[in-house]
């Protein structure tokens, strides 16, 4: 089995959640089971290989599950990416809109060494909010983003449009 047919066929649909109208792409399998979970995390490590990568940048949370396991297979640092209030050290924050308000994110101002070249990591692409105001926060520290990675795209819902000019990779893609 091909590496997009065992992603998808461990992603499970959960309509109406988190609210109606809502189909949620389940990655909770894929976690689950330790020879999927382990053919996501090769996969992204044989494509950064050789890269000269310093950082794994993981969004809030789930981003965390696969930038930490990613980081640790590539022998770099792991940096998180939190929202508002959850970081302890001193911050720089970014806000961006949300369908329903507004968010902001946060990274330490310590986080990013300047020039350090790094990837930021989540386990899904939907609208983009959360990678560009991550991408824009890994600038202002003084990073330069290589490329932002996803497990999961939702092509339909054109996030790569608030990423103009990165480099976006992504494992499957739903129409």
């Amino acid at each position: 089995m091909n590496l997009t047919n065992l992603i998808k066929n461990k992603i499970r649909d959960i309509p109406d959640f988190p609210k109606p109208g809502i189909l949620f792409k389940d990655i909770t399998p894929l976690l689950q089971d330790k020879k999927a979970f382990a053919a996501v995390i090769d996969a992204f490590a044989e494509r950064y290989a050789g890269k000269k990568i310093d950082d794994i940048i993981g969004i809030e949370s789930r981003g965390f599950i696969f930038g930490s396991a990613l980081a640790y297979k590539m022998g770099v640092a792991f940096v998180p990416v939190r929202k508002k209030g959850k970081l302890p050290f001193e911050t720089v924050e970014t806000s961006y809109a949300l369908e329903y308000g507004n968010a902001t994110v946060e990274i330490h101002t310590d986080g990013v060494k300047q020039g350090s070249r790094v990837i930021v990591i989540d386990d899904l692409l939907a609208t983009g909010g959360t990678a560009n105001a991550t991408c824009t926060l890994v600038e202002k520290v003084g990073g330069t983003v290589v490329e932002c990675a996803f497990v999961v795209e939702l092509s339909f819902l054109n996030g790569r449009d608030k990423l103009p000019g990165r480099e976006i990779f992504s494992l499957v893609q739903y129409a």
